[in-house]
């Protein structure tokens, strides 16, 4: 006794339309008259519709059916299609590679964009534009160092690293007091006002029932 399973079957070329519409796609292919076929690749067509109806509201539906139907069949099929018959070469366009961006950074806490900033500062030729920038990278630099460390950072040390980063073409007095800026992330579901709080409503109710039950005993 032998048993068909699916790993001992061939793979499906599109997946997403079945075991069945690929057996019947490959009959199709064995009829011996091109009437036969065109008939029955009609029904299929119209099946295949069915199977997949979030196709309707691509533009071009019936088109896609056809293309579909023609890979399926491994581009075997012989019927009169009411569009262009594709080819095997122009269905199968593989993505083209994304090039990552390898930027060396000195300081990943501060991030690449920190190392940019620093760039700009030093192309300014204002003197009182750049050290307003100069100002401003060092608060950012800050920031940035506090999002990724708990641990307290004092100001002469971010003063240092803008010096390093800037290869000593930046710097600050070392009596300059950076801001104490904070990075705030958006919490799931966004910010919800205090009466939209499950807790603080149920407190409520809570507070009104004593005050009844203090009413009640006077």
């Amino acid at each position: 006794m032998s048993f068909d399973y699916n790993s001992t079957r061939p793979n499906l070329i599109l997946a997403e339309y079945g075991r069945n519409v690929q057996n019947m796609v490959d009959y199709i292919c064995t009829l011996p008259t091109k009437e036969e076929r065109n008939k029955y690749a009609q029904v299929v067509i119209d099946m295949m519709g069915n199977l997949n109806p979030h196709l309707r509201d691509v533009s071009d539906f019936k088109h896609k059916l056809w293309d579909h139907l023609f890979i399926i069949s491994d581009f075997k099929l012989d019927v009169d299609s009411p569009y262009p018959v594709p080819q095997k070469g122009e269905t199968v366009n593989s993505p083209e590679t994304l090039q990552y961006p390898q930027n060396p950074i000195k300081k990943k806490h501060y991030g690449y964009t920190v190392e940019k900033m620093i760039e700009k500062a030093v192309s300014r030729e204002d003197s009182e534009e750049k050290e307003r920038m100069v100002l401003a990278i060092a608060n950012f630099m800050k920031m940035a160092y506090h999002s990724w460390h708990n641990n307290t950072v004092s100001d002469e040390q971010i003063i240092e690293d803008l010096i390093t980063l800037s290869k000593d073409k930046l710097t600050l007095p070392k009596d300059t007091e950076l801001a104490q800026l904070e990075f705030k992330s958006t919490p799931p579901g966004g910010n919800r006002g205090k009466h939209n709080n499950p807790s603080n409503t149920a407190n409520k109710g809570k507070k009104q029932n004593k005050k009844k039950k203090k009413r009640i005993k006077r």
